[in-house]
């Protein structure tokens, strides 16, 4: 028979050579998180501004998109339908660029360093086919033009570089620069992984990234918002990637095109940090322009384990200011209920997204 595992949730492990067991990992040292910190106090006044202007209770998503609005009365002023109608003009805070994908744009441009602070990961052009160290070796030998290339414009332009090997780009974004209330353009598709802290990470084209890059005010049509409301928790076997899983058989591979997707409920705080960026990451496959959560505890250990506890520590004041969690009485474009405790493994193929299969139907 399986036992139950008792570890405690929201830790790191790992395993020491020799040993069959894991042993738990300290937190990581205390970073210099300047960079990585959102300027809260800039945020939430900028959000003033814009509650003088709308006068109505506001999502998260809505908090979050329209505190980095570069002019709230020109974007919102005049009345009339915002969601799915007007454009906003907007200043992210920072960008990740996956293999040479935004860096040749910026170039041209003239700039001595980017307006905001950027990295650029390695891992798109590492094929995987024999296994890690053997793919690696190849993909260094085979695109060593393009990885020499990308470092050196890295070091001239102030860019931080992440050599191939480093890890995916998503992970490495996670565990390093995301954080709540962020405003973050990614070229990827599955940029949106990073909302798992509570931020708000589109991904975009290579000519999007350079208008954050150049400090330009870069332009998004105003996403619905659809609310997800989750209770219970999810029991058994049954994990995140089961209920991202469910809300596509819902919504399906389409119901999330211009849209954010904003979780909210008693069940978001029974999930890890982890387990929320596997929902958001999968947001993707339903169209959604995004998914972000309400700050939680999960994430405030997160930030600590992985040496961001300055950054979990402004967000905590950032909260008491009432930024990193929806008003009550904020209305949504569209609404879903889901009871996690009703919800079992499913089992999927590789494109039918909205498509999976209950195991108790299988």
């Amino acid at each position: 028979m399986f036992r139950k595992c008792s570890l405690p949730r929201n830790r790191f492990w790992r395993i020491s050579p020799g040993r069959s067991f894991a042993t738990h990992a300290e937190p990581l040292r205390e970073k210099d998180c300047r960079s990585i910190t959102p300027p809260y106090n800039d945020l939430i006044g900028n959000l003033d501004r814009v509650r003088k202007i709308l006068n109505r209770p506001l999502t998260l998503a809505e908090k979050i998109l329209y505190s980095h609005l570069c002019d709230p009365e020109q974007s919102l002023s005049g009345g009339g339908k915002i969601r799915g109608e007007r454009y906003l003009q907007l200043r992210p805070e920072r960008v990740a660029m996956q293999d040479a994908s935004a860096q040749l744009q910026f170039m041209t441009c003239g700039l001595p360093t980017s307006a905001v602070p950027a990295s650029i990961h390695c891992d798109h052009l590492i094929q995987a086919l024999d296994g890690a160290d053997a793919d690696l070796k190849r993909s260094i030998a085979s695109n060593k033009e393009v990885f020499d290339f990308l470092e050196s414009a890295a070091k001239k332009y102030g860019i931080e570089f992440w050599k191939p090997g480093s890890g995916i780009i998503h992970q490495i974004v996670l565990e390093n620069y995301a954080a709540p209330g962020m405003l973050m353009l990614g070229t990827d598709s599955h940029t949106p992984n990073a909302g798992g802290l509570g931020m708000l990470a589109i991904g975009v084209g290579g000519a999007d990234a350079v208008d954050a890059m150049t400090g330009t005010p870069w332009e998004l049509k105003a996403p619905r918002v659809i609310g997800i409301h989750l209770k219970g928790q999810l029991s058994g076997w049954a994990t995140p990637k089961d209920l991202i899983l469910h809300i596509a058989g819902k919504l399906t591979v389409r119901g999330g095109t211009g849209a954010i997707l904003e979780y909210h409920g008693p069940g978001v705080h029974s999930q890890s940090c982890t387990g929320l960026a596997t929902i958001a990451n999968m947001g993707a496959e339903l169209g959604a322009t995004t998914s972000t959560f309400p700050y939680t505890e999960a994430m405030r250990n997160y930030l600590i384990a992985t040496g961001r506890a300055p950054v979990a520590r402004a967000a905590d004041e950032a909260k008491k200011r009432g930024f990193l969690e929806r008003d009550e009485g904020a209305e949504w474009d569209d609404l879903v209920e889901i009871d996690l405790s009703t919800l079992e493994p499913t089992i999927n193929g590789p494109f039918t997204p909205d498509l999976a299969t209950p195991l108790s139907k299988f």
